[in-house]
């Protein structure tokens, strides 16, 4: 039998992530010029991931 290609192992699942966590956004948003200290986490605006 051969094996259901859902059950791949950990090493070969390597997708390319398109969103970003909310520690990446602030740090890209702060690259940007986008973020204040002080600024709440929450409600950010939309980011891009960098390619």
């Amino acid at each position: 039998m051969t094996q259901h290609s859902s059950l791949k192992s950990a090493n070969k699942i390597t997708a390319k992530r398109n969103v970003m966590k909310r520690f990446e956004r602030i740090d890209f948003l702060r690259a940007s010029g986008k973020w204040k200290e002080g600024d709440r986490g929450l409600g950010l605006p939309k980011t891009k991931p960098q390619v």
